[in-house]
């Protein structure tokens, strides 16, 4: 598409996401039509390791909150404006031709129930003036007031894009937490978080191996489950809640593994016990859906012994979301273009059988560049 002549009538957005596992920012930018979506361009970009340190730090409770988050709210702001000018660059598209951008923000406390509400940083302001472009965001709240979870809020999309007429479809995001979305013969019918995927791995291996992540499970996969820890983490109450829920790294935290990891046990099979313990939560979760697909996305999507082991505990094969037409890393940047497009079309963006508000609601808070 040419930043001189672009097609008359065609709305392009742009999404941004920062997950639980703060490992950076993806940016796309996408056109949704005829119940598809076509990716123009794609970028990904680390945090600063400071201001991803003080993300961190801002998941847990502590002193000076308010006055901590601030500035981090202003700085990721700007990361999110240096991303979208990157992805707009690289694909030679001038920004007048966008029409909005769908910002998730990065979630750094998200407390559903009885006057629930998300929190997430990631000032809209600034990313609307530095690009000139609206900004969709606040995604959570609405529905939260309405009486739902605020979460998660792919599966609309997931629906939009994967529901096939002839299946039952489950499609898994593998972030920091692991949330499904169950599309029976294209429609959906339900979809929550069923708990950690990534997030104790990575804070595991960071706390024993130094290093960001466990590539492709490789170090999982040499260590041995550790039956009696797998049924202590399994006995949490979390897994045995019905839907609809939501949960997050505020709740799966290092202090949650530490108090039933006992002292004696090997690092490499604690490692191997948690890539376990997100495949049988997951494969549990799914049980009473019995998916003939499982199409999975999110950077979980490219642990191979992760895969396996949801393939051997659940009894279907994990897909990658590539088979069905998105790579998996660009997934949930895809989803908040889509419910910004979804905001500027008034087309409701949560899902009441997913989240359990009262109603379908147009999710979102438009902010504008002047």
């Amino acid at each position: 598409m040419s930043s001189e002549n672009p097609t008359p009538g065609v709305q392009l957005f742009a999404g941004l996401m920062t997950g639980t596992s703060l490992d950076g920012i993806d940016a796309v930018l996408a056109r949704f039509e005829n119940q598809g979506v076509e990716i123009l361009a794609t970028h990904s970009a680390p945090l600063p390791p400071p201001l991803r340190e003080r993300l961190l730090a801002l998941t847990r409770p502590g002193d000076n909150e308010i006055d901590r988050a601030g500035p981090c709210h202003r700085a990721l702001g700007r990361e999110y404006t240096a991303a979208i000018q990157a992805l707009l660059a690289a694909a030679h598209i001038d920004p007048r031709a966008v029409t909005a951008i769908g910002c998730h923000g990065q979630t750094v406390r998200h407390r559903p129930g009885d006057d629930g509400f998300s929190l997430q940083l990631g000032c809209a302001d600034t990313l609307a003036t530095g690009t000139g472009l609206p900004v969709i965001s606040d995604f959570r709240n609405k529905d939260m007031v309405l009486g739902g979870q605020g979460a998660p809020l792919a599966p609309r999309f997931h629906e939009y894009l994967f529901g096939a007429p002839d299946a039952r479809v489950a499609v898994l995001n593998l972030g920091g937490i692991a949330n499904v979305s169950l599309l029976d013969h294209g429609t959906l019918t339900g979809g929550f978080d069923t708990g950690p995927a990534n997030t104790l791995l990575d804070l595991w291996h960071q706390r024993h191996r130094g290093q960001g992540f466990d590539a492709d499970g490789t170090w999982a996969a040499g260590g041995r489950v550790l039956p009696t820890l797998l049924e202590a983490l399994l006995a949490d109450p979390y897994f045995q809640q019905a839907p609809p829920k939501s949960t997050g790294r505020e709740y799966f935290h290092l202090d949650w593994l530490l108090q039933a990891v006992e002292d004696s046990a090997a690092p490499r099979d604690v490692q191997a016990t948690l890539a376990e313990l997100s495949a049988r939560s997951v494969a549990d979760a799914l049980a009473p859906f019995a998916p003939a697909r499982l199409l999975v996305c999110g950077g979980g999507a490219h642990n191979d012994d992760l895969m396996a082991r949801l393939s051997r505990c659940l009894g279907v094969t994990a897909e990658s979301t590539s088979r069905a037409g998105l790579a998996p890393d660009w997934v949930e940047a895809a989803a908040f273009a889509w419910l910004a497009w979804a905001w500027w079309h008034r087309v409701p963006g949560n899902a009441p059988a997913v989240t359990g508000a009262r109603r379908p609601a147009v999710l979102g808070r438009l902010t504008l560049p002047d």
